[in-house]
């Protein structure tokens, strides 16, 4: 009995033996001595200093397109007027129209020839106007527009530059007497044309007229505009 006894107890320590001695080692033979140290290679690589880095070099900033293009400048007022009144003279249908308000209208009976008045038109603005086609006349409230002498149309617009001025000529009653209906017109209209015949070209003129009025009959009849008095009272 106390031989069995002896071997059970020295079974059970040899069991607590083994545990203990495999609760120390990995199970591989080897002691477990915790976490395990970095290796030399490791160290010297987490210690090393960095590289030294080539500076760089920063390129400069693109430069935008525009800015290598040289933008013309801006040219002074003056010089744009300038360039538009050079464009004018080389298109004078570019300018404006003559009539009432940028002009100013005299009528004046002549003595030659016979039965005859002149229009005188002076451009009173800043900027040559053209005087289009022939003056559209009316004496008092009549009725009827007198058409003009078609051999009196010229080969070109007349244009007026600042102080110039155009003419026509007003053929006012027949010489011979041949003419209808004829009264004496107290005031005259004269109305002026824009770029097509009949056509509205602004402000009217009322001219001043004798104190005793201009007498006329249905021959009543104007010739276009004119660049001299003579040319418009040779028809």
């Amino acid at each position: 009995m106390r031989t069995v006894r002896h071997h059970l107890l020295a079974a059970a320590g040899l069991t607590l033996a083994t545990l203990a001695l495999t609760a120390c080692n990995d199970g591989t033979g080897t002691t477990d001595e915790g976490a395990a140290k970095p290796t030399a290679s490791a160290t010297a690589s987490t210690t090393d200093k960095p590289a030294a880095e080539k500076p760089k070099t920063e390129k400069p900033a693109a430069t935008p397109a525009s800015d290598n293009t040289t933008k013309p400048s801006t040219a002074p007022s003056s010089a744009k007027d300038s360039a538009k009144d050079s464009a004018k003279e080389d298109n004078p249908t570019a300018y404006a129209f003559c009539n009432g308000s940028n002009t100013t209208t005299t009528a004046q009976p002549v003595s030659r020839p016979l039965n005859h008045m002149l229009l005188t038109v002076k451009n009173t603005g800043s900027k040559p106007c053209n005087l289009t086609y022939y003056p559209v006349l009316r004496f008092d409230g009549m009725q009827w527009a007198p058409r003009p002498v078609e051999a009196s149309h010229p080969q070109a617009v007349v244009t007026l530059n600042p102080g110039e001025s155009g003419y026509a000529g007003v053929l006012l009653s027949a010489a011979d007497g041949s003419g209808d209906g004829g009264t004496t017109g107290r005031k005259l209209t004269v109305m002026f044309q824009a770029g097509t015949p009949n056509s509205d070209g602004g402000a009217s003129a009322i001219p001043a007229l004798p104190a005793k009025g201009v007498y006329y009959d249905s021959t009543l009849t104007p010739t276009y505009w004119q660049t001299t008095a003579d040319d418009a009272l040779s028809y």
